[in-house]
């Protein structure tokens, strides 16, 4: 007799052939702790993303204040001039220079064709020089210029807004390249040590007792003056401010049994620095960042206010302060690129201490164990 098999109660087999979705990026929880404590301090915090939201807006610059309009539409064509360079008779004039749109006459041509021009929110470029002001330049705030305009007739707000991102992205790329060679040269001295950190420390020495002032101010006269040039005078001295640290993290740690152990297995000294010991190092190299960014917009500002900055004509907020003081009877000048420089540099400090407070490894592991361990 055959037996039955009751099948009712088995369990139904649940097969998945679908992969499991793993994420592709998880941060350790050391790193979790640390970015809890940077949420934490909340002036830190909401400074760094007040700080991020407006080097973003400034990124597009060209699209908030522009003499060129966005949109032209003429004889059913459209045209971008903020993209390409169109000329003044392709819209009816006589002229092969480029059209200047915000001419009467320019106008006039577009309008009899049935055309529009759409422009920016601000009309007006940072080199825009205003000829129909009403009282002689520079001009007070109005509803056409909302913050006037500066001795030459150039729209103070448009002006802010360029030298902002100007001034942003010169301390990022100068601190992106100081980090680069000073971590480098730490890393170097305190890992090989002997004579080779003997030397290099001498010549860090020497660097640091020049007089660093003078020197930019001589070389910002000798050559001239661009951005570029600007940014290589001032390379020359800001990477020493990343050697102390990393060379005394790769001092103390290149004894450690860790080390001792990739050295026996065969690693080379390469991999051994920058696999190893230069993760560890890299916590005292972060916390500097936001406070050398600081202090690389705060040297081309008086630079630029000196007269040794950027080229005549650039968007600077040194010149902008510069032109506050000769220009005491136009206090819009002055206050405004006081307070454009004060917070934007207090973002900065702020930010700073945010990440400083963050990477103590004392907050961290008491975070860790409880305040009560």
């Amino acid at each position: 007799m055959d037996a039955k098999v009751d099948r009712s109660a088995a369990p139904a087999a649940t097969t998945s052939t679908a992969p499991a979705i793993r994420p592709r990026f998880k941060l350790s929880p050391l790193n979790q702790r640390r970015l809890r404590a940077f949420k934490a301090n909340k002036r830190g915090y909401y400074s760094f993303v007040i700080f991020v939201a407006l080097f973003f807006i400034t990124l597009f610059a060209e699209f908030i204040a522009n003499d060129k309009p966005f949109l032209v539409k003429y004889d059913g064509a459209y045209y971008v001039p903020i993209f390409k360079m169109y000329t003044e008779k392709q819209f009816g004039g006589e002229f092969e220079t480029e059209a200047d749109y915000r001419d009467p006459a320019v106008q006039q041509f577009i309008r009899e064709k049935g055309g529009w021009i759409v422009w920016p929110p601000i009309p007006y470029s940072y080199r825009t020089i205003k000829f129909d002001l009403p009282v002689p330049a520079p001009a007070p705030p109005s509803l056409n210029n909302l913050l006037g305009t500066d001795d030459q007739g150039r729209d103070v707000l448009a002006r802010v807004i360029y030298g902002f991102r100007i001034s942003v992205l010169f301390g990022l790329i100068l601190t992106v390249f100081s980090a680069a060679v000073g971590v480098t040269a730490g890393a170097v001295q305190g890992f090989f040590g002997g004579w080779t950190d003997l030397l290099l420390q001498r010549f860090i020495e020497i660097l640091g007792s020049l007089p660093r002032l003078y020197i930019l101010l001589i070389l910002s006269a000798i050559l001239a003056p661009s951005f570029w040039t600007l940014l290589g005078i001032m390379l020359l001295f800001e990477w020493t401010a990343f050697v102390g640290p990393v060379r005394a993290e790769f001092l103390r740690g290149r004894n450690f049994e860790y080390v001792r152990a990739a050295r026996a297995l065969g690693l080379s000294n390469r991999q051994i620095m920058f696999k190893h010991l230069l993760p560890n190092a890299m916590v005292a190299t972060v916390t500097f960042l936001p406070f050398i960014l600081d202090g690389s917009i705060a040297a081309l500002t008086a630079l630029d206010y000196l007269g040794f900055g950027l080229p005549p004509g650039a968007p600077s907020l040194g010149e902008l302060l510069q032109q506050g003081k000769q220009n005491l009877q136009a206090p819009w000048l002055g206050l405004t690129a006081f307070f454009t420089i004060g917070v934007m540099l207090s973002l900065l400090v702020f930010t700073g201490e945010a990440v400083r407070d963050a990477l103590d490894p004392r907050k961290t592991m008491t975070e860790a164990v409880g305040p009560g361990a």
